[in-house]
């Protein structure tokens, strides 16, 4: 039996994100550095990060990007940074 020995790393990414009146958080899209940008069709799940990778922090939302399912994730800022709320992350095979 073959063992994936890829090693993930965080990638901070863009976001556009819309709050409802509610609050919810709902993404839009994602632009990665070099200015590609894909529209998120749907978002399918939010759970805490861990529940997928114990090596993720704060939240991960399960969306579709092209008829694709993708793992986008959210951390929180510390609270000391009252002007951040937080940046948004994926995971990806260095």
């Amino acid at each position: 039996m073959a063992v994936d020995k890829s090693k993930k790393e965080k990638v901070y990414v863009k976001v556009s994100t819309d709050f409802d009146s509610t609050g919810y958080m709902q993404p839009r899209s994602v632009t990665w550095s070099d200015g590609r940008t894909f529209k998120i069709d749907k978002v399918k799940d939010f759970r805490p990060a861990n529940v997928y990778r114990d090596d993720c922090s704060g939240f991960c939302f399960t969306v579709m990007i092209r008829g694709e399912e993708k793992h986008l994730y959210f951390e929180p800022a510390d609270s000391t940074f009252a002007s951040r709320i937080g940046r948004w992350y994926v995971m990806t095979a260095s």
